[in-house]
């Protein structure tokens, strides 16, 4: 899968504690702009899995992003963009609207909101996770103290899900 891959830097965005949504207190969103190559002949959704699951993120699923704000704070997630573009906002109200399209990929720590504001007609959206972690989906004010507790709690994972065990994840990501 390594031929799909483009190894890049990728972008870094930190965001606050809003009041709604938490964002992770110390691990930056990781934005891979163009991360994935993805040839006309072939299933683009089936690349982006495939890469995700040679490094250990897992339980893939394919849609879109929720047109709500939310986050998830058992869990971090991995959003490939396998077709088409969207404009979505992350890190909640206050964050950063960011046009994500075909080949980009986004690593959200737990905590992270986002929500899809606008999108093309043919958008779809790989998602994945670390082999740890509970999927939860947080939304409303009541679950922000408990979110709080438990974000910090959601290890980091072993691999970056684009580059493996030597990607800027691990670095950008550490324990201190």
């Amino acid at each position: 899968m390594k031929k799909h891959v483009n190894p890049i830097e990728p972008l870094t965005f930190r965001f606050a504690d809003d009041g709604l949504v938490p964002n992770h207190p110390r691990w930056p969103m990781l934005v891979y702009p163009g991360a994935v190559q993805l040839p006309d002949d072939v299933d683009p959704a089936a690349i982006v899995e495939d890469i995700f699951a040679a490094n250990g993120w897992g339980d893939s699923w394919r849609n879109g992003i929720y047109g709500f704000v939310h986050y998830h704070s058992r869990i971090h997630e991995v959003l490939g963009i396998a077709r088409g573009a969207a404009e979505v906002r992350f890190g909640g109200d206050k964050g950063k609207v960011i046009e994500v399209k075909a080949g980009d990929v986004a690593v959200l720590p737990a905590g992270t909101g986002h929500q899809r504001l606008s999108a093309s007609a043919d958008l779809l959206v790989v998602g994945a996770y670390p082999p740890f972690g509970t999927y939860d989906l947080c939304r409303t004010p009541d679950q922000h103290a408990e979110a709080l507790r438990t974000i910090p709690t959601v290890g980091r994972p072993d691999n970056d899900p684009i580059l493996g065990g030597d990607g800027p994840l691990l670095k950008a990501w550490s324990e201190g």
